[in-house]
């Protein structure tokens, strides 16, 4: 296994839209791997292979309390959603930026999991949300592009800082 570069926001390649994934196999279950020992250690609970640069419909995640419950989603695609929830949110794109975004309370998500079987899961609450935050980034989407321009130019400016700092 092996720990994976994150991009940083605003680098243009988070706003790339993934492609499909069209074989589950050896190749892609040693990247989610990669992607699992890269957000354990970052750390986080949610990865989309965008977000490593790589240009495929998977994400995973990981909300339980112990960080044993890793749940890997291919395609996947929200088939319901009801309810309206705005959880403060982080990225590990976004490194210690939190603001809270509006997204469905309740979602019923359609994947396949590591072994290539489809399956469908209702989420609620943080795992329904990190879901959704995970299936923007398939899309091209981070969530500050859901904030104002203004905010989405103080959080660039606050990461370059940032990165200045730890060179």
């Amino acid at each position: 296994m092996a720990l994976l570069p994150i991009l940083q926001y605003p680098d243009e390649r988070l706003h790339r839209v993934a492609r499909p994934v069209t074989a589950v196999d050896d190749e892609l279950r040693q990247l989610i791997k990669d992607m699992a020992e890269t957000m354990y250690a970052a750390p986080g609970i949610g990865l989309a292979a965008t977000q490593v640069d790589v240009l495929l419909r998977v994400i995973i995640v990981d909300s339980s309390p112990g960080h044993d419950q890793l749940m890997t989603f291919i395609n996947p695609e929200i088939i319901k959603r009801s309810g309206v929830s705005d959880f403060e949110e982080g990225c590990l794109s976004v490194p210690g930026i939190y603001e809270k975004v509006p997204r469905a309370e309740r979602i019923t998500v359609r994947a396949l999991d590591a072994g290539g079987q489809s399956f469908d899961l209702d989420a609620d609450g943080l795992l329904a949300v990190c879901i959704q935050h995970e299936m923007d980034h398939l899309d091209g989407k981070v969530f500050v592009d859901y904030l104002s321009r203004l905010k989405q130019q103080r959080i660039a400016e606050k990461l370059r800082k940032q990165r200045r700092r730890t060179m």
